[in-house]
């Protein structure tokens, strides 16, 4: 089939790389515009972006899908699919109209759970233990078209969602090449979603990456590894903000107020609405990352220090 791949951020560069080796031709890929990246803040393109011209591959950035001359060129190329991976804009219903076969989206969720913006970010704050990716027809509601297929993966007890996230980049790369195969073949029918075990995930926010070490050690540690890499997640010290990398529970430690720390040279514990929690690397305002240790060292907590 020809296919016209869209798609923005590094986690679609997988699915975009496995559709350049398979059977069916990339004609072109469409991307976001231009974003500032960078201390310089300089325009930079799309990751997929970078990925299409390295292969030779025509880039489409509209600003807006509806736009006519984005509209004409994609008519132009004729397409038989789209197949999409976090582009990251809806696509109009005169646009899921061009391709003979629509576009087909995969998703990092077992549909119909997690719909949305931020799936394994929200699977990983919600303590599910099994997550994985689904190509499904794009309809004109938020992922609520018809499934083709799925795959699952377990989501391991120190994963944050980067790491998830980058193992379904992968798995679910194969998935969408198999979707393509069997539509093509005429072999796959999508079948629509159940009505039941519908959930939504909003993208997180730097105010939801903000722990509260009031809530139980279990809560906390998925906070931070939900948070990980992006927003990141945060506490105050001394009235600087302090940025958090995951944590690991301390269920044997000795009790702690919610944020008081105590910190030796192996490690340094920080309470919570249960039990401690062992903090890995942080990053204090302006500087580097370094070992909680480390930081420690450096700031010497007193009695009545507390993490806020």
């Amino acid at each position: 089939m020809r296919l016209v791949f869209a798609g923005t951020p590094e986690t679609a560069v997988p699915a975009l790389d496995a559709l350049l080796k398979s059977r069916h031709e990339v004609v072109a890929v469409i991307t976001r515009p231009d974003a500032p990246a960078g201390r310089g803040r300089r325009l930079t393109p799309s990751p997929v972006a970078q990925r299409a011209a390295e292969a030779g591959v025509e880039v489409l950035k509209p600003a807006k899908v509806k736009e006519p001359e984005f509209l004409d060129r994609l008519r132009a190329i004729a397409p038989d699919c789209c197949p999409v991976v976090a582009y990251g804009a809806l696509i109009p219903r005169v646009a899921l109209d061009i391709p003979r076969h629509g576009w087909i989206n995969l998703h990092f969720s077992l549909l119909p759970a997690w719909r949305g913006a931020a799936p394994v970010q929200r699977a990983v704050l919600h303590g599910d233990e099994i997550t994985g990716a689904a190509t499904f027809q794009i309809e004109e509601d938020l992922d609520t078209g018809p499934v083709y297929g799925v795959v699952t993966e377990p989501i391991q007890p120190t994963d944050t969602s980067g790491d998830l996230l980058a193992r379904l980049a992968e798995t679910g790369a194969h998935l969408l090449v198999a979707t393509m195969d069997g539509v093509e073949d005429g072999e796959l029918e999508p079948r629509p979603q159940p009505a039941d075990g519908v959930s939504y995930a909003s993208k997180l926010t730097p105010d939801d990456a903000h722990v509260d070490w009031t809530l139980p050690a279990q809560h906390v540690d998925r906070r931070v590894r939900a948070c990980t890499p992006a927003p990141g997640a945060w506490t105050t010290f001394r009235g600087d903000r302090l940025k958090l990398g995951p944590v690991r529970p301390a269920p044997d430690a000795e009790p702690l107020a919610p944020g008081e720390l105590r910190a030796t040279k192996a490690e340094v514990l920080a309470g919570t609405g249960s039990h401690p929690v062992v903090l890995g690397d942080v990053q204090p305002q302006g500087k580097q990352r370094m070992p909680a240790t480390a930081w420690a060292r450096g700031v010497r907590p007193a009695e009545g220090d507390a993490l806020i």
